[in-house]
């Protein structure tokens, strides 16, 4: 049976990397795969950027009103078609037409609370697993409506695990804005669409506190 999976962690945990991964694997068997992420995400326009160097253009990309159910649709169609119409008409092992083996989603995070229940109907209904990486919590350790979703109907979580730059388990994203740490301001906020450099570092619970002076959210 298909299954929604959550893949989470804080940054630099390996997120894209671990996707990337997981997409090649796919196609290293012959499978065809779909990536996309949502369209806020503008580091890397269209493309699934990892930290290792190794990048990818995605399919397609999620506007917030998408509905996304109907935009896998269309996608998987195309892979349908592309696969009959090619000169040497591809089948898979059992004989059957080719299809979709998975959906990758990048940034997960982003997504609308209407787009993770697509998510569920696209594994439940029409039989596709879906792998979702993002981050579970903002810069003021609030969830993103996204990932707290996905928490709420994926039928498996994974954490991905990073490091404090104390050594410890990172758990949280702390936000810096010219290279200080702040703890106000917009849920979102990516360097690109900013006017000063936006940056994030993973940090532990304890590291957290003692930079945001104990406040949490």
């Amino acid at each position: 049976m298909a299954k929604l999976y959550f893949r989470y962690g804080a940054m630099n945990s390996g997120k894209s990397t671990s996707l990337l991964q997981a997409a090649f694997n796919y196609e290293e068997r012959g499978q065809h795969v779909l990536l996309a992420k949502p369209e806020i995400d503008t580091k890397g326009a269209d493309q699934i950027d990892s930290r290792l160097g190794v990048r990818r253009t995605v399919d397609f990309l999620i506007t917030p009103d998408a509905d996304l159910r109907t935009l896998f649709a269309e996608h998987r169609a195309r892979v349908r078609t592309r696969a009959e119409d090619a000169l040497i008409p591809e089948t898979t092992a059992t004989g059957a037409a080719p299809d979709v083996a998975c959906l990758m989603i990048d940034e997960a995070q982003f997504l609308t609370r209407d787009q993770v229940d697509d998510l569920l109907r696209i594994v439940v209904l029409d039989g596709v697993p879906v792998l979702a990486y993002g981050i579970r919590t903002d810069f003021q350790t609030r969830a993103f409506p996204g990932s707290r979703r996905l928490l709420e109907l994926a039928h498996s979580l994974e954490e991905l695990k990073t490091i404090c730059r104390c050594g410890r388990k990172a758990l949280f994203n702390a936000r810096l804005v010219g290279g200080r740490f702040v703890f106000e301001g917009d849920q979102v906020a990516i360097d690109e669409m900013s006017t000063v450099r936006v940056t994030y570092e993973s940090l532990c619970a304890e590291c957290y506190l003692r930079e945001s002076g104990g406040r949490l959210g």
